[in-house]
């Protein structure tokens, strides 16, 4: 009977330390469990106040309202800076020829100098004369397919944005501010002068003066 009584006492004492074993374990993962919501309340970041809030959105559309404005202001620095090297492209493709164009012109000079000179009427004369005008025909046409055209001519209001006035006679054909004569044409390129005509302008013929009547002291 005594050992009957021993087992009981025996299973009793292992289901005794068995709850104390699981009441232990149950504590033990219990703190490891709270240990870890600490853990996750500590990384959360406190909450920003509605005026916070409200700061950085001012600061964030200031922020994008300057950036904006700068890439307007190089959006339009680039349109001009193309429109710019257009002009300038065009530029140069229209006036490319100013320097031959005034090489040009002096040639032109001496041939009209020559055929102004050549007045006699023997043959040979003639025959030269002849020669320098048609020479003159054709650079006056090559000179025209490139937009270079001669400005002076007797009988036109003088302007001196294209004449240079060399200097004035009075003249009773011409309206005064005429040109009366031309010593050398002018040119332009492309509406370019290259070179002002110089030119005699005409002006107004002087009227004498009235004699006064005179007083017979006697009378």
């Amino acid at each position: 009977m005594s050992k009957q009584q021993k087992q009981p006492d025996s299973q009793a004492k292992t289901d005794s330390e068995d709850n104390t074993t699981i009441d232990v374990q149950t504590i033990v993962d219990d703190e490891h469990l709270l240990a870890a919501e600490d853990d996750d309340i500590d990384v959360i970041a406190p909450e920003l106040s509605v005026a916070e809030l409200t700061q950085k959105l001012a600061q964030a559309e200031a922020n994008a309202q300057e950036n904006w404005d700068k890439m307007l202001r190089t959006q339009a620095e680039m349109e001009n800076l193309k429109r710019r090297i257009q002009k300038d492209l065009e530029s140069a493709h229209k006036f490319a020829l100013e320097r031959f164009a005034k090489e040009i012109i002096n040639v032109i000079d001496s041939l009209e100098l020559g055929v102004q000179a050549s007045t006699g009427t023997s043959p040979d004369v003639v025959k030269l004369r002849e020669g320098s005008e048609l020479t003159l025909k054709q650079f006056e046409a090559t000179l025209a397919r490139f937009n270079i055209t001669a400005v002076g001519e007797a009988g036109q209001p003088f302007n001196p944005e294209l004449h240079q006035a060399v200097s004035t006679q009075p003249s009773a054909d011409l309206e005064p501010n005429s040109l009366l004569t031309v010593f050398q044409k002018g040119y332009l390129l492309n509406d370019r002068l290259l070179r002002p005509a110089m030119v005699v302008v005409s002006k107004g013929i002087d009227k004498p003066a009235e004699k006064s009547p005179k007083i017979d002291m006697q009378a």
